[in-house]
């Protein structure tokens, strides 16, 4: 689009009191961005009440400072792009959604490329969790993750800590696409620690966001983002999730939108794993490899050995015949129900378990808590 008509979108993006369901109604009446500000006030007024022509005749502030800003962003790269409702580069996906968003910035490898944004998110699969997960619940996601990138499936996420982190992580170790779908602004990067991981995923996929440059990490525009994730996925896949997490909405979103909802079950005992029992509880479907979702979404053929490492590794482990894993089991365990299992003296079973943690078999947990590791 042109300055003049990224104006317009910018303007109406910026108006108070104009949200996305108001400016698709103005779209429909008028046609187009630059058209709505050509209507006089009496026309407007036969749409909404006065105070909203009043709003759309008066330009917001800062307009001009941020056509500027956005401008200068995009002449930075070739791989920077704005879709607004009707661009070709806008994802028709989105359009089935209950609330697609007004304006997309996007950036990577994939925005520069005709077209290619759209191929991708076809075969596409959001994958959310907790910020806080375990350290298994950190290896599953980078694990299922990467069993994808190398089927050749586009994994969305949310670029938060944990399992979104390790999910992009692991889509990108698999030689795969990602999309982030950001909080912010696309000139800014949240959290912090991720600064890196945005830019592996620039190179190597997308970033997206419907908020304005400059927009900062707001709370309210985590949850409001989770909308997009869903509507870009054929399926949404939850990893680890307590029953407040964002991630069930992202899960919620998805199943209202008509897409498939699966999550990986864990220990009883782990706040967890809750989120997720509760979804298979309610229809999600239950999923122990990374084959049970694409055989699900018809997404590879049954038996495609990228997507069936998890089940080896575990089995491995399984029949690994190490007396202390066995009695650690899978749930985590204290160093006190340890020793009452084992008969092992406490430096005996101390020395044994840093061994296992050094080998990558054990994590240990806050509260004086170990866990298995499942190898991946």
């Amino acid at each position: 689009m042109d300055s003049e008509e990224l104006r317009a979108w910018l303007r109406l993006a910026l108006t108070p009191g104009v949200g996305n369901a108001t400016a698709r109604k103005l779209l429909t009446a008028f046609g187009s961005a630059q058209a709505i500000f050509e209507q006089s006030s009496a026309t407007l007024q036969q749409l909404g009440p006065g105070k909203l022509a009043s709003a759309l005749r008066s330009e917001p502030p800062g307009l001009a400072a941020q056509l500027q800003a956005t401008l200068d962003w995009l002449a930075a790269g070739d791989d920077r792009r704005i879709a607004a409702l009707g661009d070709p580069a806008y994802p028709a996906v989105l359009l089935d959604t209950e609330d697609p968003p007004l304006m997309l910035y996007m950036l990577g490898s994939l925005a520069s490329q005709t077209g290619s944004a759209t191929e991708k998110i076809v075969n596409s699969l959001a994958i959310v969790g907790s910020r806080n997960p375990t350290p298994q619940g950190e290896s599953n996601a980078r694990q299922f993750a990467k069993a994808f990138g190398g089927a050749g499936i586009c994994v969305v996420s949310g670029l938060a800590l944990g399992i979104d982190g390790a999910a992009h992580d692991g889509a990108m170790l698999g030689g795969g696409e990602t999309i982030a779908v950001v909080g912010t602004g696309l000139d800014r990067v949240y959290p912090k620690r991720h600064l890196d991981l945005a830019h592996r995923i620039a190179r190597q996929g997308m970033l997206i966001s419907e908020f304005p440059l400059g927009t900062p990490p707001l709370t309210a525009n985590f949850p409001k983002r989770n909308r997009i994730i869903s509507g870009l996925s054929r399926g949404t896949l939850v990893v680890e999730a307590a029953l407040q997490s964002g991630s069930l909405i992202t899960a919620r979103l998805a199943a209202e939108q008509g897409k498939e909802v699966f999550a990986i079950p864990g220990s009883i005992h782990s706040p967890q794993s809750r989120g997720c029992h509760a979804l298979i509880k309610q229809g999600a479907k239950l999923v122990e490899v990374a084959q049970d979702v694409l055989e699900e979404l018809r997404l590879a053929p049954a038996g495609a050995g990228a997507a069936t490492e998890g089940s080896k590794a575990d089995a491995a482990v399984a029949g690994s015949g190490d007396p202390l894993l066995a009695a650690l089991g899978f749930d985590a365990v204290s160093l006190d129900a340890l020793q009452a299992r084992t008969g092992l003296d406490t430096a005996h079973l101390q020395a044994r378990l840093l061994e296992l943690e050094l080998d990558g078999h054990v994590a240990r947990l806050p509260g004086g808590l170990f866990q298995q590791m499942a190898a991946g």
